[in-house]
């Protein structure tokens, strides 16, 4: 979605899409409950456990896909000429953010906020375990039997052939699931536009991002499952790699061929003029269809609490501000210029939502608290990251001295 040279109408009024397909979404839940639970119940397995609708699959490979056919990984080998802002951002994105994350959101989730989401709600999630009992404990949950097509619970005395155990655990557990999820992935897609307006290398960003992207293929599944685990959210490792797979291996994949195949064959003009252009109305089109199915599916949760979303949004805006602000501060510290110190601070601020949607609904469910949770890292997204922009401009004196030794 980003263009590299400014937001496009789509990206400047993202959090308006969002708010409209919160509005659209719950409607939907509303007048046509059926339909979002329809082709939640198209699903791909992991063992017993249900893992993500195929109509939902499809879009999100969607929204994936056009992000990584922006990326030329031959950027990677100038990553040795660029050693300190490279491995700055490293540093931050895979040593700092997914744990000050982690701890953010349960600080806030699951102790300031708990009275006010519910200490008492819960929520289903597939279960890790299946050879565990109905009625044990794990983790943080209950091993229950539910409805495979409802995704209900079922009394233990009206229990039927076809039904399924699941995890009935904390609903905050869950929106620390989406939090974690969000926390262990780096932008990739839209940092390009914050390098951009705040007058970064454009060229180090392309670097940063070629390299988060291999990095994010390696780290992702173990951090997320680790972390996910510590939060006692546990989740089968199958359906963690088979989301890595889809959404991450796949569109990356099909992204590096395809860009070789077409430049070959028609161009580099022709691949960024033309073929970008075309992708532009199918991401936009995939990820408004995923936010309206998932808020069909949230709209009874939000329409009873209807600040649950402040009580998501509250910890990532804090940890957004954190991690930006470690960033540039070490940049400072490293004596980078202004314009790497920029998108070295952005790339860890900024998130990857895309693959944390997919990740959230893959492994929990559209109807998940963790999708939930992901779809308000998009809806702070751009007015937050536009403020941190407006401060580099304002900020770039604090690295006058290297910026012309540069």
């Amino acid at each position: 979605m980003a263009t590299g040279k400014g937001l496009s109408v789509f990206e400047k009024y993202l959090t308006v899409c969002v708010v409209l397909c919160i509005i659209g979404g719950i409607v939907l839940g509303k007048l046509a409950p059926g339909v979002a639970a329809f082709l939640d119940g198209l699903a791909l397995h992991a063992g017993e456990a249900h893992v993500v609708s195929i109509p939902i699959a499809v879009c999100l490979f969607f929204m994936m896909y056009p992000i990584m056919v922006k990326i030329d990984f031959a950027q990677v080998i100038r990553a040795g000429k660029s050693v300190k802002p490279v491995g700055l951002t490293l540093f931050i994105n895979w040593a700092i953010k997914p744990f000050t994350m982690y701890a953010i959101s349960i600080s806030f989730l699951g102790t300031l906020f708990l009275g006010f989401i519910g200490p008492e709600r819960t929520e289903l999630v597939p279960l890790s375990r299946q050879e565990l009992e109905v009625g044990e404990k794990y983790a943080k949950g209950t091993v229950v039997w539910t409805d495979p097509e409802t995704r209900k619970e079922i009394p233990p005395g009206e229990v039927h052939e076809g039904a399924v155990k699941m995890l009935r655990i904390p609903l905050w557990r869950s929106y620390l699931a989406g939090c974690i999820l969000l926390g262990i992935a780096p932008c990739t897609a839209m940092v390009l536009v914050w390098g951009y307006l705040a007058k970064g290398n454009d060229g180090l960003t392309l670097v940063m991002v070629a390299v988060n992207s291999l990095m994010m293929l390696l780290l992702y599944g173990p951090l997320g499952g680790a972390l996910l685990w510590v939060g006692q959210v546990p989740v089968r490792w199958e359906a963690l790699l088979l989301s890595i797979g889809i959404y991450v291996a796949l569109p990356l994949a099909a992204g590096y061929f395809s860009r070789r195949w077409i430049i070959r064959a028609k161009g580099e003009a022709w691949f960024k003029e033309k073929f970008l252009h075309v992708l532009t109305p199918i991401t936009i089109t995939a990820l408004l269809i995923t936010l309206v199915l998932l808020f069909s599916f949230k709209g009874e949760v939000i329409l009873e609490n209807p600040l649950t979303i402040l009580w998501i949004a509250i910890p990532l805006l804090i940890q957004t501000t954190l991690i930006f602000g470690l960033g540039y501060a070490l940049a400072r510290l490293l004596r980078l210029p202004y314009r790497d110190a920029a998108p070295s601070a952005m790339i860890g601020a900024s998130n990857h939502f895309e693959v944390a949607i997919a990740t959230a609904v893959m492994l929990f469910g559209l109807s998940s608290g963790a999708a939930l949770a992901t779809v308000v890292g998009v809806l702070i997204e751009v007015p937050l990251m536009l403020m941190l922009v407006r401060f580099c401009l304002r900020t770039q004196g604090w690295f006058g001295r290297w910026e012309s030794e540069a």
